[in-house]
C-alpha cells in the first residue's frame, strides 16, 4: 500500500488531527491506555517569497496534548509535549518550548473527603511526558526508540531506589526519543512495526510516499496507514510537501554555509594563536641576541 510520507509536518500534522489516530500512536509510544485525548497544535507560520507563488508558507507545528490515562488505581491525567525535527539546530528550540510548558499554570484537582469534614480540593501538578522524533543522526545508542526515565538512587551506594513521589514526577519528565534513522527494516515488536509508516527506506519513486505491507501491519494500527493513505490522494498536500522540500533544503544550505562560516573563524582564531606564539618566540630571541651583545660589548 501507498501511503503519504509522515515525516513531512503537513501530514505529520493530519495524522495527529485525527483524535483515534493520535491515541492509537501515543498509547504504542509511551505503553499505557489513553481513555481521553485533548489535541492542541502550536503552530508557526513562516512566509517564505518565492518567483512562481503568491506567496507560499511552510508551517511547523509543536503539538502538546492534555491525555487521561487509566492505570492500576483508576485514572491519571498528564500532558505530553511532540516535537519533531529534520535539523540538529532545532534541539534548541526543543529546550526553549519544554521550558514554556513548565511555566504555564496547568493542574488537576484532587478532591479529598473526609467524614464529619468538608472536602479539601487539591491542585496537583500534570506529569509531562515528551516525544521526540528524530530525523538526522546523533551521539545516541543506535535504537529506533529509546525511553529516557526518571531514576531516583542512593548518592552514596548509587543503589537504585523505588520512589513513586509526587515531587520527583513534578520536577522531571519521561520522554522518548524515536530516532527515524535507526528504523530501518527494524520490526522486533509491535512498536516498531507501526513506526515503519516512518522508515525512509521505504520510499518509493517519489520522497513524498511511502510503501507499506498493509498485511503486515498490526491490525490495531491500520487505522493510521489508512489515514496516511487519505492524505497521499489530497493533490493540496502533495504541493505542501514540495513547498517544505524546497524550504528544507534551503535551510539545510543555510546550516551548512554558518557551519563552514564557524570553521574558517575557528581556523583563522588558529592562525591568530599561532602568529601571537611566532610573534613572541621572535621577541624573546631579539631580547636575548640584544643581551648577548650587551655583555660583549662590556667585555
Amino acid at each position: 500500500m501507498h501511503i503519504a510520507n509522515p515525516i513531512y509536518d503537513v501530514i505529520f500534522k493530519y495524522l495527529l488531527e485525527d483524535n483515534k489516530v493520535a491515541k492509537l500512536l501515543l498509547s504504542a509510544i509511551i505503553g499505557e491506555s489513553i481513555e481521553e485525548l485533548e489535541f492542541g497544535a502550536q503552530e508557526h507560520t513562516v512566509p517564505v517569497e518565492h518567483p512562481d507563488r503568491e506567496k507560499p508558507s511552510f508551517t511547523v507545528c509543536r503539538f502538546d496534548f492534555s491525555a487521561k490515562i487509566r492505570t492500576d488505581k483508576g485514572f491519571k491525567t498528564i500532558k505530553i509535549e511532540l516535537q519533531k525535527a529534520k535539523l540538529q539546530s532545532d534541539l534548541m528550540r526543543f529546550r526553549r518550548y519544554l521550558g514554556v510548558q513548565y511555566q504555564k499554570k496547568d493542574a488537576y484537582q484532587v478532591i479529598k473527603e473526609k467524614k464529619n469534614e468538608p472536602p479539601l480540593i487539591i491542585d496537583k501538578p500534570r506529569d509531562i511526558y515528551c516525544i521526540y522524533f528524530l530525523a538526522y543522526g546523533m551521539d545516541l545508542p543506535k535504537c529506533p526508540v529509546l525511553k529516557v526515565d526518571y531514576t531516583v538512587m542512593d548518592a552514596h551506594s548509587q543503589k537504585v531506589l523505588p520512589a513513586k513521589s509526587e515531587f520527583v514526577s513534578a520536577l522531571h519528565h519521561k520522554s522518548w526519543i524515536v530516532q527515524i534513522n535507526e528504523l530501518k527494516q527494524r520490526r522486533r515488536d509491535n512498536l516498531e512495526k507501526l513506526l515503519s509508516i516512518f522508515d525512509q527506506s521505504a520510499t518509493t519513486d517519489s520522497v513524498h510516499i511511502l510503501n507499506v505491507d498493509e498485511e503486515y501491519f498490526p491490525e490495531e494500527y491500520r487505522e493510521i496507514i489508512r489515514r496516511l493513505r487519505k492524505a497521499m490522494e489530497d493533490p493540496e498536500k502533495r504541493r505542501i510537501m514540495e513547498v517544505e522540500d524546497e524550504i528544507f533544503n534551503e535551510l539545510k544550505n543555510l546550516e551548512r554555509q554558518i557551519k563552514q562560516q564557524e570553521n574558517t573563524i575557528e581556523a583563522l582564531q588558529s592562525n591568530n594563536q599561532a602568529l601571537q606564539s611566532d610573534n613572541q618566540a621572535q621577541a624573546k630571541r631579539i631580547e636575548e641576541l640584544e643581551r648577548q651583545l650587551r655583555v660583549k660589548s662590556e667585555e
